[in-house]
Formats: C-alpha cells, structure tokens, sequence
C-alpha cells in the first residue's frame, strides 16, 4: 500500500558568497495516513528546510531542490504544475509556521483570511465561508469566534493567534499538516494547549501530521514515529518507543542526555553534547558526527555510514550502534 507521503533522497542546497550549504542532502522517509511523525534535531540540522521543500516553499535564489522525489499520494510534487500544486497547498497539505504573526497579514481581518483560502479551495460562497470559519475558530477553542473574525492579528494573544493558523490549517480538510516548531514563540503552559489541540483535531479527523521540532518532549508525547536529523541527514529513525527506550545512534543519546526527564532520577546531571554541528558548505568525509562523537573509530573518519535496519522498522547510520547496545544494556 502507497503511503500518503514519500520522501526519497530528497537534496535541498542554497548558493551563498561563503559556498554551497547541503541544508538537506539525502533524506528518505514516509507518512502514512493518520500517522504523526515527528522530526527532531538541533536549530541548522535541515528540519525546517525539509518541510518547506516538500510544498516548495523555498526561495529561488539562493535555495533550490537539486534531486531526489516528493511523492504525495502517488504524486511527485516536485514534478506538479504550479497551478495544481497551488491547489495542493492549503487544500491538500497545510503548514503551521513557527511565529503565526509574521505568517498571518498584519493588515487583513482574522475572517478574510480564513474565509480566502475556504472560497478558493472549498469554492464556498462567502456566507458559507464565514459560518465554517465561526465553527472553526469554536473547534480550536477561541472565545466569542463572531467577534474575533472582524479582529486583525495583533488583536490577540500569541497562543489565539496560533490557534488561528490551526483553524486555517484544518479549514480546507486537508490529509497532511506539517507543524514548523509550531510553540516555539509561546510559553510553556499555552505550548501544552496546542500540542493537545493538534492531536486532539487530527485524531478526531484522521489528518496525517508531521510536527519538526528541538523539544524531544513534544515527539515523545505526540509522535508515532520519529525521524533524528543531523547535519541534513536522517541519521536514526523507529517508533517513539525505540527513540526513547532504545536509542541506537550516539547523536540520538546525546540529545536524550542533555534534556531532563522525568523517568530518571532527581538530581542527575545533564550531559551537554560538546562541540558544534559541521560546515554545511564543505564537503564532509566520513561520519558528520565523528568530531563531537565518543564511540568515534578510526573508520567513521573513512567511510560514510548508511541507515541500516537495527529492528523492526528501527534504523541507524552509525558503524558502532551494537557497541552503543550493549553499553546501555549494561548501563540498565
């Protein structure tokens, strides 16, 4: 059975005066329907330009996808018109950004926007568009939703405003949400209320989500799947449980390290990962981690590491994965 995405060796390079960044180079992975993946990794590992380059949102010049497939229930989109992928965005797959005031018009009203993209791709009649907008704004929980749709962005609070970009989200039913670090600019307690939101609403309407995020709380919570990025590259990718329980790359346990947890004991130091990720503008012999990595061999300076079967739809680029198994089954 085709899934309803399918990313394959996807390569995203932008030109700059310092060189060439490989910002994406190689990236491989599925969404299913209904299924939240959520993909992980530190600010610069290529999250973000990931998914902009799935709705080919990145600007021309300076970035550009140079190879690989997006294929959307059977579709390559990269392949796609102009005209039928403007159809697809916003109808078929929907974005939630990262900061809603600078994704929303400062200088339209709450309900035009939402009401423009339901009339366009719905082909609603005005007076439709509004009563659906009235009930979307209720289903995300926005208080008086008559009142607000006359207001303009910077009438509400971080959190409504997100919740807004929610409800344009889901306006147009769509089968895919991509979630751009969608709580990075809300405090923790709001973070919270849309994390749940968003899964409450895509459980209830069978909407596949793919939420990029540096919070490996969020896709602990939230993920069925979890894709670990570094350095443009998926380096570890399995169930939330195998990410979490059974880690089989060293970047993958760093990052677990160096956040606390609440299954581990009171007063345990954090390990910060040490170093800095590598130039994107240079080519890069062997493992990309290797200078930060403590399981490091003189072949991860020679070769390059492929993604390797280590479970049951659990695999890792890493040469030493079995050394890093046993020493966390001794550790536990």
């Amino acid at each position: 059975m085709t899934a309803l995405l399918e990313v394959e060796n996807l390569r995203t390079q932008f030109e700059t005066s310092a060189g060439t960044v490989r910002a994406v180079d190689g990236v491989s992975y599925t969404v299913e329907e209904g299924e939240t993946v959520g993909i992980v990794g530190e600010s610069g590992c290529g999250k973000s330009v990931g998914a902009l380059s799935v709705l080919r949102l990145i600007p021309h010049p300076p970035g550009r996808v140079v190879g690989g497939s997006i294929r959307f229930r059977g579709e390559d989109l990269l392949a796609m018109s102009d005209e039928k992928l403007h159809s697809v965005r916003g109808g078929q797959i929907s974005m939630v950004f990262q900061e809603p005031m600078t994704s929303l018009n400062p200088v339209l009203t709450i309900g035009l926007q939402l009401c423009e993209t339901m009339e366009f791709h719905l082909k609603l009649t005005p007076r439709q568009a509004r009563l659906r907008a009235l009930e979307l704004l209720g289903m995300v929980g926005i208080s008086e939703p008559g009142r607000r749709l006359d207001q303009y962005p910077h009438h509400l609070s971080g959190g409504m405003r997100q919740r807004v970009m929610i409800a344009l989200a889901m306006s147009c039913k769509p089968k895919l949400i991509i979630a751009d670090e969608p709580t990075t600019a809300l405090d923790v307690t709001i973070q919270a209320q849309i994390l749940e939101l968003m899964k409450d609403l895509t459980k209830r309407f069978g909407v596949a989500l793919i939420v990029i995020t540096h919070n490996l709380g969020v896709v602990a919570r939230y993920a069925d799947r979890v894709n670990v990025m570094y350095a443009g590259r998926i380096v570890e990718s399995g169930s939330a449980a195998d990410i979490y329980h059974r880690p089989m790359h060293p970047y993958t346990l760093g990052l677990l390290r160096s956040v606390p947890r609440m299954d581990r004991p009171r007063g345990e130091k954090l390990i910060p990962i040490e170093g800095q990720p590598p130039d994107l503008t240079r080519e890069i012999a062997g493992c990309a981690y290797r200078a930060r990595c403590s399981f490091a061999t003189e072949r991860c300076a020679r070769e390059d590491p492929v993604r390797e079967a280590v479970g049951p739809g659990h695999d890792s680029a890493c040469f030493e994965k079995d050394r890093l198994a046993r020493m966390l089954k001794v550790a536990s």
